[in-house]
């Protein structure tokens, strides 16, 4: 083998070593993905949590909101409660008017 051509063989090797050591540990690595890639499966996991609880909150605040409504619908038919400004009518039955 001729001189020119090992030159040619070792700049080719030195090439392919320099293009491995970025490749695994420079900048874009494969390194710095597999981190990436960690990092990223947290912050789904994290985001995944927050959403879970942002729907419990939201089915409590839609709880509270019907529930405010059943506990007035409530108070008004079985504890006869008004409103300020309202007039409150209570009707009797029959029944208890021909007793009298």
């Amino acid at each position: 083998m001729s001189w020119k051509l090992q030159l040619v063989y070792g700049l080719l090797f030195v090439v392919l070593i320099a293009l491995q050591v970025r490749l695994w540990f420079g900048d874009g690595s494969m390194e710095e993905v597999f981190a990436l890639k960690r990092q990223l499966a947290t912050q789904q996991a994290e985001v995944d949590d927050l959403r879970e609880r942002n729907a419990t909150l939201q089915a409590e605040v839609d709880d509270l909101k019907d529930g405010l409504a059943a506990i007035e619908a409530r108070a008004r038919s079985e504890l006869g409660l008004i409103r300020e400004g309202e007039t409150y009518y209570q009707l009797l039955p029959s029944e208890t008017m021909s007793r009298e």
